[in-house]
């Protein structure tokens, strides 16, 4: 029998969107979430860091992630910052899903992938 496996961080993760929307994507990513933009690999894809893990998205025409799904979830510190950084972007949020202990909400990328965003509610 092997030893256990023990997981210590999720390396990447990769997220689809639209050729047309790269200018979009990279703006969201980049400006209104704050990620570090990385050195591109050879093709199309978009690199971003958020601290030891990264971010990749990648141009295909295939359709978005399934509506209602969140294929991410990104702890934060100054959640009400955030907030209103998109808000005054003009992407709506939603905000109907309490989570006990966490602030949160949900927001669409340019190119409809659904993001959730948490930070311990230490009030």
């Amino acid at each position: 029998m092997s030893a256990p496996m023990d997981i210590q961080a999720i390396n990447r993760v990769q997220l689809p969107f639209p050729p047309a929307l790269a200018s979009a994507v990279t703006h969201f990513y980049g400006e209104l979430l704050g990620l570090t933009r990385m050195p591109q690999p050879p093709g199309p894809v978009l690199r971003f860091a958020a601290r030891g893990q990264r971010v990749d998205l990648v141009p295909t025409e295939q359709a978005a992630a399934a509506p209602g799904l969140t294929p991410l979830s990104f702890e934060v510190q100054g959640l009400p910052q955030l907030r209103k950084r998109l808000l005054d972007a003009a992407f709506p949020l939603e905000e109907h899903q309490p989570l006990p202990g966490y602030l949160r909400f949900f927001v669409h990328d340019p190119a409809g992938n659904r993001l959730e965003f948490v930070e311990p509610d230490v009030s």
